[in-house]
């Protein structure tokens, strides 16, 4: 059968049912790549458990932390830009 991500032709594919279908994989590589989530902040596959932070999910605390270190420089930046204005 045929990898539904890399469109290997392979005899010893498996498939992987869930709520969003019914894909067919060559490896677990292909898997990751075609449905594990992605960190909303350093980009890389969540292939553990990860960190949810309401709709968003992150890879580890770390990325979590860092995320909202983030969010929180960048209003701080905006309410100073327009305090200037």
């Amino acid at each position: 059968m045929r990898c539904d991500t890399c469109g290997n032709d392979y005899d010893k594919t498996f498939r992987v049912t869930g709520p969003r279908g019914e894909f067919v994989f060559d490896s677990f590589e292909c898997a990751i790549q075609k449905l594990a989530p992605t960190c909303a902040h350093c980009g890389c596959r969540v292939i553990g458990h990860g960190v949810d932070a309401g709709e968003t999910i992150y890879c580890c605390e770390h990325c979590s932390r860092a995320a909202a270190k983030s969010a929180a420089g960048h209003a701080g930046q905006g309410a100073a830009r327009r305090a200037r204005h």
